[in-house]
């Protein structure tokens, strides 16, 4: 049930932008477990399978209760929602990299996250098209339509509509569903299934042998997909609804990072509690004391 539950809050990052689901999926501690099921499905099926499919449960009826909801703000209010997924994208920064320094850390990973960055930034941002954009695909693209939402799904922090739209796959990714073009869906289901099993294979074996490295290189990923969470609507001026476009991301930042660590932080606002009922306990002692 938990992980059904967790597996819900997963599909929110599955449809918001910028927001990857494989990233929520690091910060509930989960990704590495799931990649590892993925990439061993065979050997061990039955724990494999019960382990995944309430996940993968949560995730589908997560896409399914939100879509709707995200769809409706970005189409009525769509400054203020992306701020809001901007501040939300934010405040899993902190856990994320406390993540990546899980099995220690040394300054020389940090070039691997600069490079990365760059690497990211520069593919994300500037070169959002690489590629012709593809309409009439034959079988090779429609099997490599599947392993490309395959691998932005799996690597954290990769925003699939970012990587398909520089593959010149997006529109093809969005019609073939919209008309449900078989031609297009059954090979792309193989190339899904086939990307699915290779990509959890083998970032499960580099995890495994070069873990903070590997999460480095996957941090800068993330944080350089970051700035195309907003668009050409998120124009910024002195205006009011920049205003609460701000104060919207701020609490965006507020909720994600409390959730992020939700135990920690319950218990820390007990303490806070604690040490704000004993402050004014003798407070309320010395003025009594004092009379």
């Amino acid at each position: 049930m938990i992980n059904f539950l967790k597996g819900i809050i997963v599909g929110i990052g599955g449809i918001a932008p910028g927001l990857s689901g494989s990233v929520l999926l690091v910060i509930l501690g989960l990704y590495q477990k799931t990649i590892s099921a993925i990439g061993t499905l065979f050997k061990n099926f039955k724990k494999n399978a019960i382990f995944l499919f309430p996940l993968f449960l949560g995730f589908g009826i997560g896409v399914i209760i939100f879509s709707k909801i995200v769809d409706f703000l970005l189409t009525n209010y769509e400054m203020y929602t992306r701020f809001a997924f901007l501040g939300l994208v934010i405040g899993t920064i902190p856990l994320f990299y406390k993540e990546v320094k899980k099995q220690g850390f040394e300054k020389k990973y940090y070039i691997f996250v600069l490079i990365s960055f760059i690497i990211g930034f520069s593919l994300f941002s500037f070169n959002k098209n690489l590629f012709p954009t593809i309409t009439n695909p034959n079988l090779a693209q429609s099997v490599l339509l599947g392993i490309a939402v395959a691998g932005s799904s799996i690597v954290p922090g990769v925003d699939s509509a970012v990587i398909l739209s520089s593959l010149g796959l997006y529109e093809l990714y969005v019609s073939s569903i919209a008309n449900f073009d078989l031609a297009v869906l059954i090979p792309a289901g193989f190339g899904l299934v086939f990307g699915a099993l290779l990509i959890s294979f083998i970032i499960n074996k580099l995890i495994q042998k070069y873990y903070t490295g590997t999460f480095s290189i996957i941090f800068g990923l993330f944080l350089s997909i970051i700035p195309n969470v907003l668009n050409e609507s998120c124009v910024i001026g002195f205006n009011i609804t920049t205003v609460i476009s701000f104060i919207i991301m701020i609490i965006g930042f507020g909720v994600s990072y409390f959730l992020g660590d939700i135990k920690g932080n319950i218990e820390k606002l007990k303490k806070t509690k604690k040490y704000i009922v004993k402050f004014f306990n003798k407070s309320t002692t010395y003025n009594n004391v004092k009379d």
